[in-house]
């Protein structure tokens, strides 16, 4: 299989080019700062995507896996689609236009879209469910940490675990960003609490409290290895799909519907 990375030069991108190559598969890094090679491949520039891409359809099985910026990657599912290759998208902080831009990605390839691929945080999101619809009337905070470069705020991990507090309840919480001052918590609250420090690859806890009762519910990324291995098995599990909407807990058994 042929494996394009976009953002192959940065912290996560380099991290999928090596598990790419580790795996045997044809690797083609695409970087808009090429120089020199990663994981024995040349880099390739980014505004030479639409023919690598296009070289890469006529290979056969072919994947783009992207983790660069929300700008550059609906540019970047936009080439793919024209191309006819699925697409892996691990970019976060898409506003509405830029998921928009997706979702039509979707009407010509297959696109899978995760927010995490560590398979650890697929779990959290079940558990987190599982707790909010037995804990409906608990309060619930939640606090993410991240490395001192992390540019969205709060992650993209943290969005998709509100937007599953959101399913699990009758009324969508009201997301509280930090507190200041005289703030006292009203009901429907959920706290958003956001670190960034040092090199964390990632931390997430959602905590729920009442009853004379703390439940804690923490995942913790010792490496950016945990999320390209992820990457590498959802664009291994896509090839040959037909057109359509994934999500990662469809590559790990999650039960959720093909192309929905």
């Amino acid at each position: 299989m042929r494996v394009v990375v976009t953002g192959a030069t940065g912290r996560t991108g380099g991290e999928v080019a090596r598990e790419v190559a580790e795996r045997g598969h044809d690797l083609v890094p695409v970087s808009r700062e090429p120089s020199g090679t990663i994981a024995g491949a040349d880099l390739r520039p980014a505004e030479d995507l639409p023919a690598l891409l296009d070289e890469a359809a006529a290979s056969g099985d072919a994947v783009l896996v992207d983790f660069t910026v929300p700008v550059a990657s609906a540019e970047y599912l936009s080439a793919a689609a024209a191309a006819g290759v699925p697409a892996v998208v691990g970019t976060t902080g898409f506003n509405s236009e830029g998921t928009a831009a997706l979702r039509e990605a979707a009407d010509s390839v297959p696109v899978l879209k995760a927010s995490n691929f560590a398979r650890g945080v697929q779990a959290l999101l079940n558990v987190v469910r599982e707790a909010a619809t037995a804990l409906p009337d608990y309060d619930v905070e939640l606090t993410e940490t991240h490395h001192n470069g992390k540019r969205d705020a709060p992650s993209g991990t943290a969005n998709t675990l509100l937007d599953e507090l959101d399913d699990a309840r009758e009324d969508a919480l009201d997301r509280t960003y930090g507190r200041e001052g005289e703030d006292p918590r009203e009901p429907g609250q959920v706290g958003v609490h956001v670190r960034r420090a040092g090199t964390v690859r990632g931390e997430h806890e959602v905590m729920f409290a009442d009853n004379d009762e703390v439940l804690s519910l923490t995942h913790r990324a010792e490496s950016r290895g945990v999320f390209a291995a992820g990457a590498v098995d959802a664009a291994e599990w896509l090839a040959g799909r037909e057109a359509g909407w994934y999500e990662f807990g469809d590559v790990i058994g999650d039960g959720g519907d093909d192309g929905v």
